[in-house]
């Protein structure tokens, strides 16, 4: 288990971590994202087993009572998010690096579990106000959504100091250059 890594890319919904990590698994061939397990429905053109694997609240009780989960949290009520302990085995059996595109909860979590073998990143948003209108612009969620998840940022911005790193996304372009070169620098120690 010594050789085998995660990288962990944590941070309040919008302030761009799935865009880092999908540039980063163009630039870094070793690593492979983990597609996390959610109890919730589709949102836009999301796709099963591609962005998530979408499971019912049976399917997501069954797998947790049979214990299939590295982690799970219940991100927000009756919304729930997981790591499947297959996801975990499929990517390291191919000796590969992991990529987690994970909620800042199950990230520090992940990062206590995995230690040295885990690089923990924490994406920051310029401002909650900046937060407000990426959310808005995506236009995935409605309204009262956005609300919720603008409260919860403000909640999860509190566990940046627990991550390995923090990169504030200001501008897109520095934002992935900072991720390449810290995550290259990880991959070459």
């Amino acid at each position: 288990m010594k050789d085998k890594k995660v990288v962990i890319f944590s941070a309040p919904s919008g302030a761009g971590k799935t865009t880092l990590v999908r540039y980063l698994l163009q630039r870094f061939p070793q690593l492979e994202f983990s597609v996390s397990a959610t109890s919730r429905t589709p949102r836009g053109q999301e796709v099963h087993g591609y962005d998530y694997h979408f499971l019912s609240d049976a399917e997501f009780d069954e797998r947790v009572e049979n214990n299939e989960f590295v982690e799970w949290e219940e991100v927000y009520p009756g919304l729930r998010y997981g790591t499947l302990k297959s996801e975990v085995e499929r990517i390291w059996a191919k000796g590969n690096v992991i990529a987690f595109d994970i909620d800042v909860c199950g990230g520090v979590n992940l990062k206590k579990m995995y230690g040295a073998q885990a690089l923990s990143v924490f994406v920051c948003p310029p401002s909650l106000e900046v937060l407000r209108r990426r959310l808005e612009t995506r236009g995935t969620d409605a309204p009262e959504a956005i609300e919720r998840r603008l409260h919860k940022a403000e909640e999860e911005l509190a566990f940046a100091p627990q991550f390995d790193v923090v990169i504030v996304n200001d501008h897109l372009d520095t934002a992935k250059a900072e991720a390449e070169r810290v995550i290259g620098e990880w991959l070459m120690c």
